[in-house]
């Protein structure tokens, strides 16, 4: 580990998934629409086929893509295959909610440190999940800004030349997410310090993440934001 927590000068953070509990919003909407067709689905089960469709191929960015995925899993599930039933699934994204602790958290580190949000998610997204989250950053980048998607070295390298631009460099910043695959792993490859939020330590499997070729140690590892908030403090203290 190179550094301790209080060393760090940034905190840059993957949002949906580590911040917006994305998988509840999508089980949400999902359930919804099969009680109106008089049908029952498996939470997992929607997650794991959601995985399988969203990472195709012809994939679009998120959430757009979710129209797509929605007439891609709809029959597997026993939903109606309609395009109108796609577009809420969409549209869900609008009212997906954050962990419980996720405010809270980034509220107490945002004291102490510069956060950055870097998010796979469209911009109109994120301007919904910033204002869900207390608008507690510094910078944000989204893959409207990019033009690419995590794990993708381009993502972070526009990130790296923002806080370079600011006097800083990588070696400034603890990577935090809950993602093996997006982030965890490509943290490591790229010299950045990481933190891992196992937010499905509790849950088997992946859900709606995929899974990665192989597991990452992070250097910091907690099972909520609260978690690492509160090491923060105890390291400050």
């Amino acid at each position: 580990m190179s550094k301790s927590l209080p060393e760090f000068k940034y905190m840059t953070f993957d949002v949906v998934g580590t911040l917006i509990d994305f998988e509840s919003g999508l089980k949400t909407c999902l359930a919804e629409i099969a009680a109106e067709a008089g049908v029952t689905v498996d939470g997992e089960q929607a997650l794991t086929l959601y995985r399988a469709a969203r990472y195709a191929e012809d994939a679009d960015l998120f959430p757009d893509d979710l129209v797509r995925v929605y007439l891609t899993i709809a029959p597997k599930l026993g939903l109606p295959a309609d395009q109108k039933y796609g577009e809420r699934l969409r549209d869900s994204a609008k009212s997906w909610k954050g962990f419980a602790d996720s405010a809270a958290a980034l509220a107490r580190l945002a004291k102490d440190y510069r956060l950055v949000a870097m998010t796979n998610a469209r911009r109109w997204a994120f301007d919904l999940f910033v204002k869900e989250l207390g608008n507690p950053f510094h910078a944000a980048f989204t893959a409207d800004d990019t033009g690419t998607e995590k794990p993708d070295p381009a993502f972070f390298e526009k990130v790296f030349a923002y806080i370079a631009a600011e006097g800083h460099s990588k070696e400034d910043i603890l990577h935090v997410a809950q993602s093996q695959y997006h982030d965890i792993g490509i943290s490591r490859q790229l010299g950045l310090a990481n933190c891992w939020i196992e937010r499905r330590h509790a849950q088997k499997g992946y859900g709606g993440t995929i899974e990665p070729a192989e597991f990452t140690k992070p250097d910091y590892h907690f099972t909520s934001m609260a978690g690492l908030a509160d090491a923060v403090a105890a390291a400050r203290a």
